[in-house]
Parts: structure tokens; C-alpha cells; sequence
């Protein structure tokens, strides 16, 4: 009597942990990424499958869903699109060139988030929001816009070159920082 009991106990606990893991949300996403992207604060995968339609599916995204490296870090010809986005988007709080008002400086070496010293991380922090009144902007840019707009952050940067873990050590050496007014 007790093992069966104990046997119809079992089968219920396990009916009971199927059926709540059913339950349970599941991320998705609209594109195959072989770069885990999880939201900077809680660590939960980001859901790219609702997102803008436009700017999902053009070469740079495909490339930076493959690699997890922003193609854009090195394509001088969206600068001035990353730049116009950064300006409207993120100037408010983070200053015109990303020196930091209400939210962080953008353009040294110190990062609130560690993460975002990764293309991938930092590609994160703007889809998916973080701490304080960083919200998500994934509903109001497209993909392709965060990683030009990612692109003209990295290209900002004013900290020490050692330290631009987005660079590879050929672009180290050819890199400058960059100066206000400059075009």
C-alpha cells in the first residue's frame, strides 16, 4: 500500500512539473543567433522576434548575429546615420559626445555594465534597457539602427586604446580617438 502510494505520488508530482513548465515563458528569436544575447540586468535571453521590421535582416545584422561583432565598429559610411540617432535617442542623457549627463559617459573606459566593453553587450544594453531610466529601445529603433548607433558610440571612445576590447590589435594600432567637430 505505501509504494503505491508513494508511486501515485511521483506520477502526480511529475504530471504536476510537466504541466508548469509548459507554463513557463519562452524566449524566442526571429532571426538564428549563434551570439547569446541576454539582458544586461537580469540575465534573461532577449526576444528579437518582435522587433521593427525594417533593418532585421540587412547584411550587418546577419553578420553581427553570426559573430557577435558589430561590422559597423569599422564602416566609416554609417557613422553619420549612428551619429544622427545617437543624437536624437541617447544625447539627452548620456551627452553629445557620450561625456555623460544623467546617464553614464560613454566615451572613456569605465562602463557601468561590463558587458558592454563586448559588441554583444553593449548591442544588449540598448535593445533590451538597463538599471535606472535606461529604458529598452528595441520598439523604437531597429536592429540595424543600434548597431550604427553602437558603432558611433565605439567611435567616441576617448579612454586608452589597451583598453577597446572591441577592437582587434591591427585596428589598436591605427586607432584614434576621437576629437569634437570632427567629421
Amino acid at each position: 500500500m505505501i509504494q503505491r502510494r508513494t508511486a501515485l505520488g511521483a506520477s502526480l508530482g511529475l504530471v504536476i512539473l510537466i504541466a508548469g513548465l509548459g507554463a513557463l515563458p519562452r524566449a524566442t528569436t526571429a532571426q538564428s543567433s549563434a551570439v547569446d544575447l541576454r539582458n544586461i540586468v537580469t540575465g534573461e535571453k532577449l526576444d528579437l522576434s518582435d522587433v521593427l521590421p525594417e533593418g532585421k535582416d540587412t547584411p550587418g545584422v546577419k553578420q553581427f548575429l553570426a559573430t557577435g561583432h558589430n561590422p559597423y565598429n569599422t564602416d566609416a559610411s554609417c557613422l553619420k546615420k549612428g551619429e544622427q540617432t545617437f543624437l536624437a535617442a541617447c544625447s539627452g542623457c548620456h551627452g553629445h559626445i557620450g561625456e555623460g549627463k544623467i546617464g553614464p559617459g560613454l566615451n572613456d573606459n569605465y562602463w557601468t555594465y561590463p558587458q558592454n566593453t563586448t559588441d554583444a553587450g553593449l548591442f544588449s544594453t540598448v535593445f533590451g534597457g538597463a538599471n535606472g531610466q535606461m529604458g529598452p529601445h528595441n520598439e523604437s529603433l531597429t536592429l540595424d539602427d543600434i548597431l550604427q548607433v553602437t558603432a558611433w558610440v565605439r567611435h567616441l571612445y576617448t579612454g586608452p586604446v589597451k583598453d577597446a576590447e572591441w577592437l582587434n590589435d591591427e585596428q589598436k594600432k591605427k586607432y584614434t580617438p576621437y576629437k569634437l567637430g570632427e567629421t
